[in-house]
């Protein structure tokens, strides 16, 4: 399978797991993503790989439209389903790739991207196309789950990412991030860092890891660097990983 069918088949059977998931629905990410947005009320927002549709629907009672864009079709029908019953009518659900959006150039005032990125296996056509679509000086907000700098943290969780998830790509460091989007034409205005911490058993159980590959990864993250545990603030209990602790960015670009 390629990357994108790899997508579509695990967010597939994932879709509401997605819309329920507290890491998604109430993470502190989701209020700072909309803080930093400026607008009047008048704006078009296109919100990239929806997923559960948790940041479309935090800004559609704020914006004139919002285009909520996903790859998987169950995964849209999950997050119109949860959109539509918190009563907002303003947002439309399109099936799209991230790297290929089905819009013309310049019209919308801000897209978002929420937890995503590490799937995208071209980030780089992604950035380009946001900033095609987006009108001059629009507004891109970007969230994701980074990687520290250092090499040895950042094959660590790309390693277990990928093994919880095949359809993981990669999470780019954050000095990647900073060049990817000013080579291709943003001027990056805010950078916030926070730190997400996961439980081991749901997070494995979102993408609905089979129990021996549960064990195995487990005793992967068990027999991993002192160095690797202690940035990771891996917590371990009766044989068991119970959870680790990763980082994400928020950045706000704009269109230059």
């Amino acid at each position: 399978m390629d990357s994108k069918k790899d997508v579509k088949h695990q967010f597939g059977k994932s879709a509401d797991s997605y819309v329920s998931s507290a890491i998604h629905k109430d993470g502190k990410d989701l209020q700072k993503l909309v803080q930093l947005a400026t607008f009047t009320g008048e704006e078009d927002l296109l919100d990239i790989a929806t997923g559960g549709g948790h940041t479309a629907n935090a800004f559609a009672p704020l914006l004139k439209k919002v285009t909520a864009l996903d790859l998987t079709p169950e995964m849209l029908k999950a997050a119109e389903k949860f959109i539509r019953a918190n009563g907002h009518l303003n947002v439309d659900f399109i099936i799209g790739d991230a790297e290929n959006l089905p819009f013309s150039d310049g019209v919308f005032d801000i897209v978002t991207c929420r937890i995503a990125p590490h799937h995208f296996p071209n980030v780089n056509k992604f950035v380009q196309e946001v900033h095609r679509v987006l009108k001059p000086s629009g507004q891109f907000l970007l969230d994701d789950n980074v990687v520290p700098e250092d090499d040895d943290y950042d094959l660590f969780y790309n390693t277990i990412e990928k093994w919880r998830d095949y359809s993981h790509f990669r999470a780019w460091k954050k000095s990647e991030w900073l060049h990817m989007l000013e080579v291709n034409g943003f001027e990056v205005h805010e950078i916030h860092r926070f730190e997400k911490t996961f439980q081991y058993e749901s997070w494995c159980n979102r993408m609905n890891l089979p129990e021996n590959e549960k064990d195995k990864l487990s005793n992967y993250i068990q027999n991993s660097s002192q160095k690797v545990k202690e940035k990771f603030r891996v917590s371990i209990a009766n044989d068991q990983v119970i959870s680790f602790q990763g980082e994400a960015v928020i950045m706000k670009a704009l269109k230059r």
